[in-house]
């Protein structure tokens, strides 16, 4: 059976719906992560994070960034699977895939109203790049409430 994650666009095409959204006076958020193993976490961050705004997008790390982020043995599903979950969630609008370890070029690009990130982040802790795009476009960066004791490298490392 072939999975068809209904929400999941190149890049190119999340870049032409998020500039028809803003066209519509709608504010996007942005939010991005491995999602290596979908948890209360996730979840958690991802409804405080559709509060913020009128469309919830996920850029999703490529299978080879996640391995190249977590090691090996990761990722547990592939992008693929990850993007079929996140796509069956109501609060997510859309998802794309990117490839490298930061999402600089991406938010110069896609270019979103906010930015949410977990509550485990801090200002001085988003990394530097990131935070210079963020701020070249005027982005307001969120951080969210953070569900203590929920971890996909925790969850990984019990079995």
């Amino acid at each position: 059976m072939d999975l068809i994650p209904s929400k999941l666009f190149n890049f190119s095409e999340a870049c032409a719906i998020r500039e028809k959204l803003r066209r519509e006076g709608q504010k996007v958020v942005l939010t991005n992560g491995c999602f290596d193993v979908l948890h209360v976490g996730h979840i958690f961050s991802l409804e405080n994070a559709k509060q913020l705004g009128d469309s919830l997008w996920i850029a999703l790390n490529s299978d080879a960034s996640v391995k190249s982020l977590k090691g090996n043995k990761r990722p547990i599903f592939t992008e693929k699977m990850r993007a079929y979950m996140l796509s069956a969630m109501a609060v997510v609008d859309g998802i794309f895939i990117f490839n490298g370890s930061r999402l600089n070029d991406e938010i110069l690009h896609f270019q979103p109203d906010i930015y949410a990130k977990s509550g485990d982040y801090t200002l001085a802790k988003l990394d530097p790049s990131e935070r210079q795009a963020l701020e070249a476009i005027g982005a307001t960066i969120h951080f969210l409430p953070f569900v203590e004791g929920f971890s996909t490298t925790s969850i990984v490392g019990k079995f």
